[in-house]
């Protein structure tokens, strides 16, 4: 088209949550904390000076990624205006103090809210109510805690919304917050909303019965319609208010061709059509709708939507009054709108009333996509954020129902080696988070390698403090020190090998910078690590144009039989190890056509195989890639083959193998930048083993990208949080939820019936073992499923063991354990039944031993028998 128009101010960068963002400012990181929280180690500490608070603290630098985009720094959701809106509590102190609940909203944190508390206080929960007198898109509560003191700052809370305030639907979030000062953003999945109201349950240091707050604020849409999908465009048309034909084709049906090369642009040439301009999609059939995908034209910014307004119609003749308004930001990424309520109905009209950039009276759109709700029998579906006091940046999945989480030196920022780490579990039963400041170990666990242990605990290493050790014990709960690796690393790989020890590869993130980080192994017989100097960390480089800091991360390694160790990603030259004697390294051979991968994933989703997917040639600003392969393992062959691409491509995402040996992958950015949300992936995907395809799962409500975090859990679900940890960021991401896959559920979201294991599942075995399984009814197979660990989109704990049964009578079985440790790797395992249908039973956990002991548990005594 002819460009005679006024030239292309400057882009504005800001954070989205889809396609590529314009371009990345930066921001040193490493802020002064806010307020320090007191250890509560269980172990007795080591005589320490006491802790700074974290306000008082100087501010620390990260050794190395100290950088966070500028888009990084601005919510991608606009703040709602408060004009008209008014609070109302359960409670207010007004005799002792002003604590009425309008100081909410009056834009003062000197004033407060505070729950009544002269004469006989007011006992917990405590609740206020914001009323916007309208309707609007709603996806965060912004919590600002007072600035004189901290009683009454909240603990434990609740976010219900309604449309009418009077019916309230279960909470659409709940969680912890920590005790400090800060601003807290608590998000939920986004939706149309009058009323929003948050209750405190806890206070958060245990001061007493009350709660207080200086100012409330809610976000309105993010673009991130959650637990949606695209819908087919099959057979749909669209027609305009006006199209440019002469100077160009820019016809409306341009936005439903697939090609984003292509755009309908309002008539330019001649006289050109004023503002505002429309664009109709006639689906051709209706249609449940709850959001509108817009991208924008991408060769230039002329007639990119500003101010906007979404109407329905069933007939195309009366639309009714906007399911969506708002204004988009002037840039190139993708815009969604989601809908105050989803509508049934055939004719989508989006009217734009300004162009975005004050350029002209154009408008233009490259593609236009709708997107309704998911079916969760076959899309799943997403339970209410859970909110944590810090970001989970690494987890663990621990017996009795819990997942354990931390982050580095403060809940929302690293940096430094300050020799303590902020953690928290979540009791999966009752949904709380409990978090304490581990002191004990001098450790701080920033960036760490992980590895479960063959009694069940939790080996961590490296990070801020790179050469440190410390362990995990369920058990106990409690953490302790071992000794020093050899060398100090950060990002390095990790895995259990089949003679119950631990081996580590790479990690130059941190540590002596120049050196090859070459592989050891630590004992749990010993506590100490033996050097493998013929195994260094240099065939397994990827190509990244950082150097060693960069190409030597995130290692995926499966282990196998006799000590041996398959490297296969994500560099694309694949390496055997062997960690006996002083070890070696042997290629492999390369994976397939595939070029590296940082920042993808390796799941072993049977015995000897393995899915790899996603990554980029580079740890980041480099295009991620949609591609997936499998690998394939015969005794010392391995056989890499290209399978079916994901919808999307994707980097730092994180992926799960589920019981029935499907494969889910969860967020991830088109073009991986840390501590960005822009390029995000919200739509999940599951990889069949059967057909080699992905498909699409129910959208996420949050992004989850660099420092996110996904697990399975005993009951079948998965856990998908974190992301962030920037400190003064909008892409802090302190929350996670739990999806339930499409297995589990009926058409109309009820819960299938699942099969029960009653008895026969011991503590501990050994491999080699037959178990006597009873389960109440018919089950068609049982599976061992690896408890896990997750950390910077890497997990080389988890694996899928599938088992040999037989019915020996009706609901009892023979279940035969492989006798090989490279097959059964040591360690906690989810043992799953399944029935013909593929339904999963909550899993019992049991330990096995590595095949050396005897059966008997090797690093601690055996644990007493757990669920």
């Amino acid at each position: 088209m002819q460009f005679r128009r006024r030239p292309a101010r400057p882009r504005r960068v800001r954070r989205s949550h889809l396609l590529v963002g314009a371009g990345l400012g930066s921001l040193l990181i490493g802020l002064t904390p806010w307020l320090g929280i007191e250890s509560q180690a269980t172990a007795t500490p080591p005589p320490a000076p006491a802790a700074t608070p974290f306000d008082q603290q100087p501010a620390k630098q990260s050794p190395h990624h100290g950088i966070v985009p500028a888009n990084a720094l601005e919510p991608s959701a606009p703040v709602l205006d408060r004009t008209g809106w008014t609070a109302t509590a359960s409670d207010e102190e007004t005799v002792g103090e002003n604590g009425r609940a309008a100081n909410v909203l009056d834009g003062s944190t000197a004033t407060i809210w505070h729950s009544k508390w002269s004469g006989t206080p007011a006992p917990l929960p405590h609740s206020i109510t914001i009323d916007m007198h309208r309707t609007a898109v709603v996806s965060a509560l912004i919590y600002v805690p007072r600035t004189s003191g901290a009683n009454g700052r909240v603990g434990e809370y609740s976010i219900s919304v309604s449309a009418d305030g009077q019916n309230w639907a279960n909470p659409v979030a709940t969680g912890t917050l920590a005790d400090d000062a800060s601003t807290k953003t608590l998000g939920f999945a986004p939706q149309g909303a009058r009323f929003v109201r948050l209750t405190a349950l806890t206070e958060a240091g245990g001061r007493g019965p009350w709660t207080s707050a200086a100012e409330l604020n809610l976000l309105g849409d993010p673009g991130t319609p959650a637990a949606t999908v695209d819908l087919s465009r099959t057979g749909w048309t669209a027609t305009a208010s006006d199209e440019e034909t002469v100077g160009e084709n820019g016809r409306a049906a341009n936005v439903l061709d697939g090609d984003s090369a292509t755009f309908w642009h309002s008539k330019w040439s001649g006289t050109a059509a004023p503002l505002p301009h429309s664009i109709t999609i006639d689906m051709h059939r209706t249609q449940t709708v709850s959001a509108l995908t817009y991208q924008p034209r991408r060769d230039g910014p002329n007639g990119r939507a500003g101010t906007y307004s979404i109407t329905t119609s069933t007939d195309g003749s009366s639309f009714g009054a906007p399911v969506a308004t708002g204004t988009w930001r002037d840039d190139d990424t993708v815009k969604t709108a989601t809908f105050t309520r989803a509508e049934n109905s055939r004719f989508i009209r989006l009217t734009v009333t300004t162009e975005a950039g004050g350029r002209g009276p154009w408008t233009s759109a490259a593609e236009i996509r709708l997107s309704g709700p998911a079916s969760s029998a076959v899309h799943g579906s997403w339970d209410r954020i859970t909110g944590f006091p810090l970001v989970p940046v690494a987890t663990a999945v621990l017996p009795g129902d819990k997942l354990l989480a931390w982050s580095a030196y403060a809940t929302d920022r690293f940096g430094g080696s300050s020799g303590y780490t902020q953690t928290a579990i979540l009791d999966l039963k009752t949904g709380k988070v409990t978090q304490r400041r581990i002191d004990n170990t001098g450790h701080d666990m920033f960036c760490p390698g992980i590895a479960m242990l063959a009694d069940g605990r939790v080996l961590v290493t490296g990070g801020s403090n790179a050469e440190k050790a410390s362990i995990y014990d369920p058990v106990t709960d409690a953490w302790s020190a071992t000794t020093n690796m050899n060398i100090a690393r950060g990002y390095q790989a990790m895995t259990l090998i089949s003679t119950g020890e631990a081996f580590v590869l790479g990690g130059s993130w941190s540590g002596t910078a120049g050196t090859d980080k070459a592989g050891e192994v630590w004992s749990p017989n010993t506590g100490t690590w033996r050097s493998l100097p013929g195994v260094p960390a240099g065939p397994a480089l990827t190509a990244d144009p950082a150097g060693p800091y960069r190409a030597d991360n995130h290692m995926w390694l499966y282990a196998t039989s006799g000590g041996k160790v398959l490297q296969l990603g994500p560099s694309k030259q694949m390496n055997w190890i062997s960690t006996t004697g002083t070890g070696s390294i042997t290629a492999a051979g390369p994976r397939a056509d595939s070029p590296d991968a940082m920042t993808g994933n390796a799941v072993a989703y049977d015995i000897g195989k393995l899915l790899t997917l996603g990554g980029s040639p580079a740890y980041q600003d480099s295009p991620a890639t949609r591609r997936a392969y499998t690998v394939n393992l015969s005794g010392s062959q391995v056989q890499a083959s290209r399978t079916g691409d994901m919808a999307h491509a994707r980097g730092f995402s994180n992926s799960v193998v589920l019981p029935d040996g499907k494969v889910a992958v969860f967020g991830g950015q088109a073009y991986p930048v840390p501590f960005s949300d822009a390029t995000s992936v919200l739509a999940p995907e599951l990889w069949d083993p059967a057909t080699g395809t992905f498909s699409p799962l129910a959208t996420m409500a949050i992004p989850r990208n660099y420092h996110s975090v996904a697990n399975l859990l005993p009951d079948g679900r998965i856990f998908s949080g974190g992301g962030g940890l920037c400190g003064d960021c909008a892409t802090n991401h302190a929350d996670g939820a739990v999806f339930t896959p499409p297995y589990l559920l009926n058409a109309d979201g009820s819960p299938k019936p699942r099969p029960v294991i009653t008895g026969g599942v011991p503590s501990r075995l050994a491999p080699g073992a037959t178990l006597s399984v009873s389960t109440q009814g018919p089950v068609a197979s049982f599976v061992l499923m690896r408890a896990a660990a997750a950390t910077h989109s890497t997990d080389n704990d988890q694996r899928r063991v599938p088992l040999k049964s037989t019915a020996t009578g009706t609901g009892t079985y023979t279940v035969s354990v492989p006798a090989d440790s490279g097959v059964v790797l040591p360690g906690n395992y989810m043992l799953f039944a399944l029935d013909a249908q593929g339904v999963p039973s909550i899993a019992k956990f049991l330990t096995v031993a590595p095949s050396d002991s005897g059966g008997v548990v090797i690093g601690r005594p055996a644990p007493a028998p757990r669920r």
